[in-house]
């Protein structure tokens, strides 16, 4: 498995506490954001063949002491295959920086789940809800969100996770490059979200970090599966300019609707297609291994430093 972030692990291994990273003395371009990202997910080698689980694939990656209860407050449906629930927070403390997971702990069930949270830390500084959407598998806690979950049902939740985005106000600007394949938009989407906030606060005592642009870059089987297009095409436009996006598709068989035709292209993302990003960028990218490694590389074909693509792999 080739990871672009490995070549961070020696500057945090034994530096870490909590979820920020002290660093050394020694130069570093990555001291300019001290806090606004952190390495890609470490994994550890299973000496099975077995597939390893959430706590298995995450037993490295930090996570908060916190344990919160939450209750089902409402569920949508984002596309044949995608559940979105609302959940209300019971605890004031809990909180969360953008782009992290949770552990998702159901009552009687043995496997916990590990889903990324697709809401802004705003949302639950404002309404005490997260959000999270889950795509339907046979693992037993995605299989009971799809069949069995309510209005209503108590959960557990524990934050976790290295992979974020979370400026402090004297961090200076950086612009923002987005992959996510699809539902690696979840992380990716919360860090959308939270520089949209940014963007409304401007001006005002309760933020003092201005955000750089934002490309995100969306790709799936067909447009059914572009969960949240119409969200991020309203916030495109409501910060034109300053935040970007664009659809793939892959294996669209049916025309494109004509509403979102100028935001969709058919094709997978390739080198043509990042060709304008700024070395100076920050790159996020979330989606199935083989992808990350593809985009990585086009990145890093294009002069982007392995320290600028911060990445998260989902199995």
């Amino acid at each position: 498995m080739t990871l672009a972030g490995a070549a961070l692990w020696p500057m945090f291994r034994g530096a870490v506490m909590g979820p920020v990273a002290c660093f050394s003395t020694s130069p570093s371009p990555l001291l300019l954001w001290p806090r606004i990202y952190s390495h890609s997910r470490s994994t550890r080698v299973m000496s099975s063949r077995r597939k390893t689980n959430h706590l298995e694939r995450t037993v490295n990656n930090f996570r908060q002491e916190m344990v919160a209860q939450a209750k089902v407050c409402g569920i949508l449906h984002e596309s044949e295959t995608v559940k979105r629930l609302r959940l209300v927070v019971m605890d004031k403390d809990f909180a969360f920086k953008a782009g992290q997971w949770v552990d998702f702990f159901i009552p009687g069930t043995s496997q916990v789940g590990g889903f990324s949270i697709c809401s802004s830390p705003g949302l639950l500084e404002r309404e005490s809800v997260l959000e999270l959407a889950v795509k339907y598998s046979k693992h037993p806690p995605a299989e009971w969100i799809h069949n069995q979950c309510d209005i209503g049902s108590e959960v557990t939740l524990r934050v976790g996770g290295d992979f974020f985005f979370d400026p402090q106000p004297s961090d200076s600007p950086v612009n923002l490059l987005l992959v996510a394949g699809g539902v690696g938009i979840n992380p990716l989407y919360s860090i959308l979200l939270h520089v949209a906030d940014l963007n409304r606060l401007q001006g005002s005592k309760y933020c003092k970090y201005k955000p750089g642009s934002v490309h995100l870059y969306y790709s799936a089987r067909n447009t059914d599966e572009l969960i949240f297009k119409r969200n991020i095409i309203n916030i495109a436009k409501e910060f034109s300019g300053n935040i970007n996006c664009r659809f793939h598709v892959t294996q669209q068989n049916l025309e494109i609707s004509a509403d979102i035709h100028p935001y969709v292209t058919a094709g997978r993302i390739s080198e043509k297609t990042l060709a304008h990003v700024s070395k100076e960028s920050l790159c996020y990218i979330c989606g199935p291994p083989p992808m990350i490694e593809a985009i990585s590389q086009q990145l890093e074909k294009l002069g982007v430093p392995k320290e600028r693509i911060i990445f998260e792999k989902w199995w």
